[in-house]
């Protein structure tokens, strides 16, 4: 009876303990917002397109290197490397993304970005952080103050990534390419999370397995043979056999994959034509193509060339003019696989330190991340990203009893709530962290 009471004293002070020692990094957390919704500001006013981010990249070394990383710059582009040895133990690489996208603001905040930058093409565009990667920036330099400031709590080699060009899905490849495992410490454990906009802020959702999809840019170019509109007998007419390639891929899901694998083929432009009474010789068609595997990746995307090639054929077009189809090899975004043990981890020491009012596993999504990457080295390192809810939570609960939606990631309207965004993803990034090093003795 007497051991078992002392093993219960144990336990509680052992809770007690935890308990007061989250407490205390949950208001560093909050005493610390100031200066990290200042930084926000200053980065959602001054968004950087895709392999253009130089000032943010030097904003948020910067603020590594004030905090005694040691900061490597201009690591796949514009990524930058802070590494801090801290002893013996486990080495943890926490990623940011640094590009906007170019959308033109029109939330109507009074911090609404007015930016115009020069995109690949040569044209003038606005720019926005409309995938929310400012708020990743300053929860990742928040979390990068909370753990140097415990740096006697653990023991390890903290490894923070500021990734180029997430949206044009080539970042973390040219980061890899660049040497990230080679010329810094290999991570054992590769963490981040997204913010989402049809969550309220404060919670937290995760997927376990697949959580991200491949993503596939494919075009087609359909060729014909032009004249008048009112001859056709004398044409190829290119815009027809575009619509008829456009309905027969909608076959590749529906006939020639699983039902019970997900794949999505979108035509998301077609183009085509000059004039209503000329029938055109090329019309031009891009896809986006979305999977879970790569045997379902690769049947879609053969199925695609298949499907556009015989419908030429099928048309009497000569071997020379059927149409061509490329895939955009430089923008492919890879699967997102979440290692079930290191989700089921971590999920459960936010849990148990009170990260969020809801964690909880959510299905997985068609959209891409390329944080995928990091995970898919001859090392197999597991990897773990996550949602943060970004929607105000009286806005939220409004909204979803009036049965209305929300802006999506991507809308020129999406505007997260940035205080209980940022502090809910400081929270849960340096809880994964601390759960992954050695603790101290």
């Amino acid at each position: 009876m007497r051991r078992f009471l002392l093993s219960s004293v144990s336990a509680f002070l052992l809770m007690t303990s935890s308990a007061l020692a989250n407490d205390a990094l949950f208001q560093a957390i909050d005493d610390d917002y100031a200066y990290l919704e200042e930084l926000y500001l200053d980065l959602h006013r001054n968004p950087e397109l895709s392999y253009q981010e130089q000032q943010t990249m030097g904003r948020v070394a910067g603020e590594l290197r004030n905090l005694g990383f040691e900061v490597t710059e201009n690591v796949g582009g514009f990524g930058l490397v802070g590494v801090i040895r801290n002893g013996e133990g486990p080495t943890v690489m926490i990623r940011t993304d640094l590009d906007a996208l170019p959308l033109e603001e029109a939330t109507g905040l009074p911090y609404a970005s007015r930016i115009k930058a020069i995109n690949q093409a040569g044209d003038e565009v606005f720019v926005m952080h409309a995938c929310g990667h400012d708020i990743h920036m300053a929860a990742f330099v928040g979390t990068a103050r909370r753990l140097v400031e415990m740096k006697d709590n653990w023991r390890g080699t903290l490894v923070m990534i500021g990734q180029p060009a997430e949206e044009r899905g080539g970042g973390a490849r040219a980061m890899l390419e660049d040497g990230l495992f080679e010329r810094f410490p290999k991570p054992d454990y590769n963490i981040a999370f997204h913010d989402w906009s049809g969550n309220p802020a404060g919670s937290i959702g995760y997927t376990k397995g697949p959580a991200f999809a491949n993503v596939d840019s494919v075009d087609i170019v359909v060729h014909g043979i032009g004249g008048h509109g009112a001859y056709p007998q004398f044409t190829k007419d290119p815009v027809m056999l575009a619509a008829q390639i456009v309905v027969d891929l909608q076959t590749l899901v529906s006939r020639t994959i699983s039902p019970l694998d997900p794949g999505v083929v979108t035509v998301g432009s077609i183009h085509g034509g000059t004039k209503h009474n000329i029938i055109s010789d090329e019309v031009k068609l891009q896809l986006t193509v979305r999977s879970y595997t790569d045997e379902v990746r690769k049947t879609l995307l053969d199925g695609i060339k298949r499907i556009a090639v015989n419908q030429g054929r099928a048309a009497g077009l000569s071997e020379d003019l059927l149409p061509e189809v490329s895939v955009a090899e430089d923008e492919y975004t890879p699967s997102v696989y979440n290692d079930p043990a290191l989700a089921d981890r971590v999920a459960e020491a936010m849990r148990a330190a009170g990260v969020a009012n809801i964690i909880k596993e959510i299905p997985p999504v068609m959209g891409g991340e390329d944080f995928s990457r990091y995970g898919r080295t001859e090392d197999n390192i597991p990897g773990f990203i996550f949602w943060v809810g970004a929607v105000n939570p009286e806005e939220y609960a409004a909204t979803v009893a009036a049965g209305g939606s929300f802006p999506s990631l991507h809308s020129p309207f999406f505007a997260p709530d940035p205080e209980p965004t940022i502090k809910t993803g400081v929270r849960a990034i340096t809880v994964a962290a601390l759960e992954l090093f050695e603790k101290a003795e």
